[in-house]
């Protein structure tokens, strides 16, 4: 997913989401009671680690698009909005 974020192509990180809840939901459903050693526990907690600071990175990769968006959206509907100023109407 970040790899995608990373190249624009949100189109495709959009399906990967998708993908990627369906798998989050499946997780839910696992066994949780089984214990995990100490190697299983540190493995789960390093992918769980690189899965947060992949997600801060593509928000922080989308943000600037999500800006240029909400820009665009706010000049686009402006004229909409000075005209319901000008005739009263809220």
């Amino acid at each position: 997913m970040l790899a995608a974020a990373r190249s624009g192509e949100w189109g495709e990180l959009k399906t990967m989401q998708s993908t990627y809840r369906e798998l989050v939901d499946g997780l839910r459903e696992v066994d949780t009671s089984s214990e995990l050693d100490d190697t299983a526990r540190a493995r789960k907690l390093e992918l769980v680690r690189r899965i947060l600071a992949d997600d801060a990175a593509i928000r922080d990769l989308a943000t600037p698009s999500l800006a240029r968006l909400s820009a665009a959206l706010f000049t686009v509907n402006r004229p909409v909005r000075v005209l319901k100023k000008m005739i009263g109407f809220r």
